[in-house]
């Protein structure tokens, strides 16, 4: 594992794996860069150098209160640094919203592949308290409570399926990825409606989906790659329910870089 230092001291720990054109990979909510391995994998089988890493305040990575979304783009950038260049962003979900963030302020992503990025173009989802009482329970010493939060208001969870995870350790478990919440609904709030800077990124955009998942998510999609002005939308049969197959979405990754 590698260190990296952000815009603003935050220290960014990353992993690479194989040897070609450089794949940053950009994980989404309550996970680490150890959950993209598998990606990393196929990606590298494919011939690519396949970048992980931890978002900050989750895993090894650090972090520094009150951080937003352009610190976070900023660490993108530093990682994207580190390894001398991209050749592609790889973003799945709110890895996806900010990867495109990051590139519509000018990081040099490369090509970007934007999977089920959770983009509430109608400004229905959740309010703009959320980030404040999740926060709340984090500095409360209950980051358990702030990731059920998460998991209800912001991914829209039944309330049965968070009690599950309750009862089976789960929460527990996602607990020191409480912090990390936070940041990921301030990030997805502020693309809320995203603005023309936004979608009117230089970068070539291949927008993933499955066929199975949520009708947001296939929503949200197909809406994006309509409007970007050099995208496509590909259709991934084998990732289901919000899950990206490693080895079919190394595969289209492959088809084009």
């Amino acid at each position: 594992m590698s260190i990296t230092t952000s815009a603003d001291g935050t220290e960014i720990c990353f992993s690479t794996t194989g040897a070609g054109p450089v794949v940053v990979i950009v994980n989404g909510a309550l996970s680490t860069g150890a959950d993209a391995a598998p990606l990393a994998r196929a990606l590298a089988e494919e011939g690519f150098r396949a970048v992980t890493w931890d978002r900050r305040a989750r895993g090894d990575s650090g972090d520094r209160a009150g951080s937003t979304p352009e610190d976070e783009a900023a660490d993108l950038a530093a990682v994207i640094s580190a390894v001398g260049g991209a050749d592609a962003v790889l973003g799945h979900s709110s890895g996806a919203v900010l990867a495109l963030y990051a590139a519509s302020r000018d990081v040099a992503t490369g090509a970007l592949f934007l999977s089920e990025p959770p983009i509430d173009f109608d400004g229905v989802g959740f309010g703009d308290e959320l980030p404040e009482r999740l926060q709340a329970h984090v500095d409360s010493g209950r980051p358990d409570e702030a990731v059920a939060a998460f998991q209800l208001d912001a991914v829209g969870l039944p309330a049965e399926m968070v009690r599950a995870g309750r009862e089976s350790g789960q929460l527990a478990a996602l607990a020191p990825l409480g912090q990390s919440a936070v940041y990921d609904a301030r990030l997805t709030l502020r693309l809320r409606q995203p603005a023309d800077g936004l979608l009117t990124v230089d970068q070539a955009v291949t927008v993933l989906r499955g066929e199975q998942t949520f009708p947001f998510l296939v929503a949200a999609s197909d809406r994006l790659a309509g409007i970007l002005p050099d995208a496509r939308l590909v259709i991934v049969p084998e990732s289901v329910m919000h899950r990206p197959d490693p080895v079919a979405t190394a595969r289209v990754v492959a088809e084009s870089v």
